[in-house]
């Protein structure tokens, strides 16, 4: 299991619940994003800086995530492309998508572009809570130790 990180918008928070997970655990991350990010020292954490432009990171974590593979994103077209090939997604705020909660969250991410295609101010996402940076601690813990188990 590698873990792939969409890092172009990925809170520093969940970075660092990352970084001491990959020291723990010994599984490698991955960190994807289009300008530099601060990544830890560590031999276990990796930084791949791709060229800028429209989904350049998200088409990058989709070639090389593979089967049990987990990719770290709130970008929802690249989560359910990803699933499709049988990658496990987890959102910075700790949601776990499986195939029916993607679908349900591809069907409102269009509704609210039709939304503000239509005028409507929808407004943004709410800032990074504790609850939230403790939900996605949890669920990384879990597949973690899922995966050390075999």
């Amino acid at each position: 299991m590698k873990i792939w990180v969409d890092a172009d918008a990925c809170p520093v928070a969940i970075r660092e619940i990352l970084f001491r997970a990959a020291e723990r655990t010994g599984v490698k991350v991955t960190l994807v994003a289009n300008q530099p990010v601060r990544v830890s020292a560590s031999a276990l954490v990796e930084f791949v800086q791709v060229a800028s432009g429209f989904d350049v990171a998200d088409n990058e974590i989709l070639k090389r995530a593979g089967s049990g593979d987990l990719v770290v994103t709130a970008d929802i077209p690249l989560a359910a492309e990803v699933m499709a090939n049988g990658v496990h997604v987890l959102s910075p705020r700790g949601e776990l998508h499986s195939t029916d909660t993607i679908r349900q969250r591809l069907n409102m991410r269009d509704f609210m572009d039709t939304l503000r295609a239509s005028g409507i101010h929808t407004g943004g996402p709410s800032a990074l809570s504790k609850r939230d940076r403790q939900s996605f601690a949890n669920h990384l813990d879990r597949m973690l130790t899922r995966h050390a188990k075999g």
